[in-house]
């Protein structure tokens, strides 16, 4: 009894892996050190109170927390635990503490009692279910969770499922055979007058060890509240306390950066860069895309006028009334026109004017003179030309 802890009282729960891979050799030694922790604990109804898990594929509730009170009862049923073989459902083990032991009915004491809820889970395994989601769930819940790996032990599970820090909470040894050298270790945690090894702290967050008292201190991106035991999460997105080039998105004590509408994040993940925004697949635009800074409008061909959609376009009328420069009429050809005239008028070179056609076909008497006379002479000249190339 000297020896037993007379500081913080605990409510303890020890798991305990009988799977197959357990010898019943190596799972005797397991029970000894059970015996021993009792040996080194204040065992008491108003102390520390003490309940043990056995479990493989299955689970069994040896004793809860509000069973035995006094050192000889516990170690004699922990004599009478029998191994149940088969499989390593670590998981399954701890959430069965936490629905079926950590309960006032089975003796945990009210919360209002302030008294730590601590698990020291025995394996030598790798879990055969999710272990992570539920030790995560175990510690929310304020249940502080110690892993003791023997032999074959999965230390990366062992790490998993163990509270912070993990060099305190997560303990190996080579066989069954050396296991009871642990219970100096244990001893050492929970009768040391440190209240952040105890639990007996009320920070919210980081237990600081000062002398024989302690401070509470936050993780990073959150700060001490005035209370000086709960934390809050700093506006990381505050002016000056970000690097984010264009927008900077607040996220739990922390912050990631994001870019306006029309820039992407460059891999820096701080600093924007505009986006072509006329890249093909980028935009709606029927026939032509405007880039502006990011964005970007949609426009059309020459001939074409953008619909009320602003994507699309439509063919122009060239011939409406002020988009040609024909005199009389405009001939519509597709994207272009032509312009032609009324009957009776005929079209100039410029190809847009028109000049009244000569409709009449008769000729004057002095017109039909002037005719032959110019007949005659070309038949004159005609022949005395022939003449003269015979000599």
């Amino acid at each position: 009894a000297d020896s037993a802890c007379k500081n913080r009282p605990l409510d303890l729960v020890f798991i305990i892996d009988s799977s197959r891979s357990v010898r019943p050799e190596e799972f005797e030694k397991v029970k000894i050190f059970l015996s021993e922790m009792i040996d080194t604990l204040d065992v008491g109804e108003r102390t520390t109170r003490v309940a043990v898990l056995n479990y493989a594929s299955t689970v069994k509730v040896e004793f809860p927390l509000r069973t035995y009170f006094d050192k000889a009862s516990m170690k004699e049923a922990v004599s009478r635990i029998e191994p149940l073989s088969a499989g390593t459902m670590t998981g399954l083990a701890i959430q069965t503490a936490m629905d079926e032991v950590f309960t006032e009915e089975m003796g945990t004491r009210p919360a209002t009692f302030n008294i730590p809820k601590v698990v020291i889970v025995v394996t030598d395994g790798r879990p055969q279910d999710q272990v992570q989601d539920v030790a995560a769930s175990a510690q929310a819940a304020g249940i502080e969770i110690y892993a003791v790996g023997v032999d074959r032990a999965d230390m990366q599970s062992l790490r998993i499922m163990a509270s912070e820090p993990l060099d305190e909470h997560v303990f190996y040894v080579e066989t069954y055979g050396v296991i009871e050298k642990l219970t100096s270790k244990f001893r050492e945690t929970f009768c040391a007058a440190n209240a952040c090894a105890l639990g007996s702290h009320d920070c919210e967050q980081v237990c600081v060890s000062n002398g024989g008292s302690y401070l509470c201190d936050c993780y990073e991106g959150y700060a001490l509240n005035p209370d000086k035991r709960t934390c809050s999460a700093v506006d990381a997105c505050a002016p000056g306390r970000h690097e984010c080039d264009q927008i900077c998105v607040s996220n739990n004590g922390s912050y990631v950066c994001e870019c306006y509408e029309g820039y992407t994040l460059n891999p820096d993940k701080k600093t924007c860069s505009a986006m072509d925004a006329c890249a093909p697949g980028r935009h709606d635009c029927a026939q032509v895309c405007l880039s502006n800074d990011g964005s970007y409008s949609c426009g059309c061909f020459e001939g074409y006028t953008l619909n009320p959609d602003k994507k699309t376009c439509s063919a122009v009328d060239m011939c409406a009334p002020g988009r040609h420069d024909c005199e009389q009429v405009c001939v519509r050809d597709d994207l272009f026109y032509t312009c032609d005239c009324y009957q009776g008028y005929t079209l100039n070179p410029d190809k847009k004017t028109c000049s009244r056609a000569i409709t009449s076909s008769l000729v004057t008497t002095e017109e039909s003179c002037k005719c032959e006379a110019i007949a005659a002479l070309q038949d004159s000249v005609t022949s005395r030309l022939e003449a003269l190339s015979t000599k």
